[in-house]
């Protein structure tokens, strides 16, 4: 059923952009390091970027709701780019007799502060990091990691941006089991211009444990597309993975969407 809402979403958004050939003048900011030349529009704002909001509830024979809601805040101070983001996802399944039952809770946010160099297609970076998952088994982690930024692409369609730096991970188990150790964190995100409405997002980010410790990779795949205004509607698919989840726990997590973005600056 939910295939099928996403596809009628992707047939609407298609015929919406093929009906209306309208410049993408008004089109937010997004994505996690915008370009040059979209900071300079916010030059002078103290916060800018987006909030994404999707709910879904099945009713019949299976009776579940889920909400998703995710944040991406901005601010550029001089030589400094910084960046905020909230994501998190609530399930809830009422298919017994005991009532409604949560079976996914997850909630994650980062914190990301870019010093810009000389050429300002390099920087230095400090990031820190908090998730909380209830039942991918490793129930909570936390990450704060400090390197080096490099712009190793920018033309007008494209913007590609890769971060890697060492740091310390902090692991905690549905058991109570706690662990402490180091990493190496590889994140790259490439960002395209489809269209004049619409954008492609890749963003990609890998922790190496160097201490025995569990490994994790996200990725994101995303199209967003205006509607109107500030008003966008996004696809996205995510993949999260980790190399040592609990006994009965699967390795990998993929969460498919389509929500409404509002964008505000």
């Amino acid at each position: 059923m939910r295939w099928i809402v996403f596809f009628y979403c992707v047939l609407f958004c298609s015929k919406l952009l093929a009906a209306d050939p309208d410049p993408f003048e008004d089109f937010a900011v997004y994505g996690e390091t915008p370009s040059d030349e979209r900071y300079e529009q916010n030059k002078g704002r103290l916060l800018f970027g987006d909030l994404e909001l999707g709910f879904i509830v099945t009713t019949g024979n299976t009776n579940t709701a889920s909400a998703k809601l995710k944040t991406n805040i901005m601010q550029d101070l001089n030589n400094w780019r910084n960046q905020l983001k909230f994501d998190s996802l609530v399930k809830k399944d009422n298919d017994n007799e005991e009532g409604d039952e949560l079976s996914a809770t997850r909630y994650f946010t980062s914190l990301q502060s870019n010093y810009l160099l000389e050429d300002k297609n390099t920087s230095l970076f400090l990031y820190g990091d908090y998730e909380f998952d209830r039942f991918s088994g490793i129930e909570k982690q936390a990450s704060f990691v400090a390197g080096y930024g490099w712009r190793f692409l920018e033309n007008r369609k494209d913007s590609i941006d890769l971060d890697v730096g060492p740091g310390v991970n902090y692991q905690v188990s549905e058991t109570d089991e706690s662990d402490l150790g180091y990493l190496l964190r590889l994140a790259l995100q490439w960002e395209r211009i489809v269209s004049k409405r619409t954008r492609f997002n890749q963003d990609i980010s890998a922790e190496h444990s160097l201490s025995g410790l569990n490994s994790r990779i996200k990725s994101e795949t995303s199209l967003v597309s205006q509607i109107s205004g500030a008003l966008s509607l996004k696809f996205s698919y995510l993949y999260r993975y980790n190399t040592m989840p609990e006994e009965g726990k699967r390795n990998y997590d993929a969460e498919t969407s389509a929500t409404f973005v509002f964008s505000f600056n």
